[in-house]
């Protein structure tokens, strides 16, 4: 199923894609209010949610695409994004080097004030920072409440799939030695615009992922590139840490990222960055002007 979260006027909900078109499911028929009470429900939840489509009642509404504002996926994201770093072994080497390819898996967050919605407006933060910087990813969104998984059943961990821009202002990561702070600024975590089940993906580890700038491909892999698969990152996180239902994690991106060029090629102003994986759609988002 292809969930979506969106506004219609000043209601907040959400519903399925089907035919072009979003069925809204929010309250109907038991249904939860939200995707994330959703989610957390787990199995029964797709299960009702199966059968209302199978025969959709007259009463559900439905929406075109270009009628409603996208919200993220999940609008209220309760734990900071988890983030792999490095996990292309091209982007390690644009970064620094071949001594930069990791041996073990490196995780840094992202804060929940971050994240935006598919087609919603990034913030320059002129005066805060001069290098924003792209990075198309593949997320997961965990369905499961579980510790010490092991990597045979990760899997079943996962609810689903979507697509993250982890835009990031370069120059804040270098002055602070740290990622947090230039991950964390306001609007830099653009997600969406679907939350595709995990049953419609036959393979997460076998997708085509571009990311264009203005039109002009700058990122072109594949996720089968990644060093560390789903199932090692999720066992490793939950080792010592409970993942909850909700929580998204952002798998790393491929070679192609602004500061990786010579001279590097930070956004301007106003610039349009489309990030298309295959089976999960394209996330398009335009910096302020």
């Amino acid at each position: 199923m292809k969930f979506v979260s969106f506004q219609t006027g000043e209601r907040r909900t959400f519903g399925v894609v089907r035919d072009d078109r979003i069925i809204e499911l929010a309250g109907r028929h038991e249904l939860p209010h939200d995707l994330q009470t959703g989610i957390v429900e787990g199995e029964c939840f797709l299960l009702r949610v199966e059968n209302i489509l199978q025969d959709v009642p007259a009463e559900l509404s439905s929406y075109s695409m270009d009628e409603v504002k996208w919200l993220p996926p999940l609008p209220n994201v309760k734990r900071n994004i988890m983030c792999v770093g490095k996990n292309y072994r091209d982007h390690a080497i644009e970064m620094g080097g071949e001594q930069d390819i990791p041996n073990e898996l490196m995780i840094f967050t992202k804060a929940t004030n971050t994240v935006v919605g598919h087609e919603e407006m990034v913030l320059n933060h002129e005066g805060v920072t001069a290098e924003l910087d792209y990075e198309g990813e593949l997320a997961v969104v965990i369905g499961r409440r579980g510790t010490r998984i092991s990597e045979e059943e990760a899997m079943e961990y996962v609810f689903g799939y979507t697509i993250l821009n982890d835009i990031t202002a370069r120059d804040l990561q270098k002055k602070h030695g740290q990622f947090f702070i230039g991950k964390s600024l306001d609007t830099t975590c653009p997600i969406g615009p679907y939350l595709i089940t995990k049953d419609e993906v036959s393979d997460p580890h076998h997708l085509k992922i571009t990311t264009k700038v203005n039109g002009e491909i700058r990122q072109s892999s594949n996720t089968g590139d990644m060093i560390f698969f789903i199932p090692e990152i999720i066992s490793t996180l939950s080792k010592g840490m409970t993942l909850e239902p909700g929580d998204i994690i952002a798998t790393g991106t491929p070679a192609g990222v602004g500061k990786g060029f010579n001279p590097p090629r930070f956004l301007n102003k106003g610039d349009k960055v489309e990030i298309e994986i295959e089976s999960l759609g394209i996330l398009t988002n335009r910096l302020q002007p």
